[in-house]
């Protein structure tokens, strides 16, 4: 793919942007005649509140499949990550703590393990050359394994305040997590849609060898974005940690099949080189409305798996119908 034409797909991308809108808006007015507090300041800033961690995820997840990619490994980086610091911080005898370093490096030590398992996918799958699905995969069961084994199947918990104070801070009246995840998709938005760096993004995964052609360093962009997916998945499971003051074993489990959904919804490509940052947070803002609208009715929890799956599918007809174009 020429920079034109992938300039030219981009445009075509931001056409779609507002897809889901209409979807979001049925949502409200649905969510409003079922129980009017669904349009109450207090549970909206909550339904913001608990997306904003698994938007992280969804905001990775669009970066690496935007570059052409797919990384499974996300959703255990979430739980492993934080987890990996909690085990290193907490005092020995404080559920499977070691003790090893002061608190107040549980932040850094977290967003430094996300980093890690970023470097080593992009080592497996740019520098071997393997298949990022299989290798991703692969590391979703070691990373699950790994925070199994180092909290010996417990949940980590009276973790240091430092370690909890973004996930349960108040900024200027709304929990510090919302702030966090729209500063982050605004600059991801402006990253990937206005700076050479987004448009090597969409070039790969258009066509990568036409992107390197063109002098695009392929294997460089690729590396970076698995490193910058890795870490906001371990920045998100750091606000969940802070949330909910404890990291349990299971942290992050099943999480992918939403990301995967809120970014294909929201018009992202598992193809590559299609869909844009702010599709990707309306599909994931559409999901939470949706469940937080089941909750609200009382339908009941055995129930609303299957209907969060069927409202997903109509929310997939609805973008196609207002987007005028077929999903991949």
């Amino acid at each position: 793919m020429t920079a034109v034409s992938a300039t030219g797909g981009l445009r075509l991308a931001r056409l779609r942007d507002l897809a889901l809108v209409p979807a979001i808006i049925v949502i409200a007015v649905v969510g409003y005649l079922i129980n009017p507090v669904f349009l109450h300041w207090d549970n909206l800033v909550n339904v913001l509140q608990q997306q904003s961690e698994i938007s992280l995820l969804v905001l990775a997840q669009a970066l690496v499949l935007i570059a052409g990619k797919m990384d499974l490994s996300l959703e255990s980086t979430f739980g492993l990550a934080p987890g990996v610091a909690a085990w290193l911080v907490l005092a020995p005898g404080v559920t499977h703590g070691l003790g090893v370093l002061p608190g107040g490096l549980a932040v850094p030590v977290t967003l430094a393990v996300g980093a890690l398992i970023g470097l080593v996918n992009g080592l497996l799958i740019v520098k071997f050359q393997l298949n990022g699905f299989i290798v991703t995969l692969g590391m979703l069961i070691v990373l699950r394994g790994l925070l199994t084994g180092i909290s010996g199947g417990k949940t980590f918990f009276n973790l240091p305040q430092s370690f909890l104070y973004l996930g349960n801070a108040v900024w200027l009246g709304l929990p510090a997590s919302i702030w966090i995840c729209v500063a982050l998709f605004a600059a991801f938005i402006v990253i990937a849609g206005f700076t050479r760096f987004g448009r090597s993004l969409y070039a790969i995964g258009g066509n990568p060898d036409a992107a390197r052609a063109a002098g695009i360093r392929v294997d460089r962009v690729l590396w970076t974005v698995l490193i910058i997916a890795g870490v906001l998945a371990a920045l998100g499971g750091l606000l969940l940690t802070g949330r909910l003051a404890s990291v349990a074993a299971a942290q992050g489990q099943g999480a992918i099949f939403t990301v995967f959904a809120a970014a294909v919804i929201g018009g992202v490509s598992l193809n590559g080189g299609k869909g844009t940052i702010f599709g990707a947070f309306t599909g994931i803002l559409l999901l939470y409305l949706v469940q937080n609208v089941l909750t609200l009715a009382g339908v009941p929890a055995q129930w609303i798996g299957a209907l969060n799956g069927a409202i997903i599918l109509v929310a997939l007809m609805l973008a196609r119908v207002t987007s005028g174009r077929k999903q991949e």
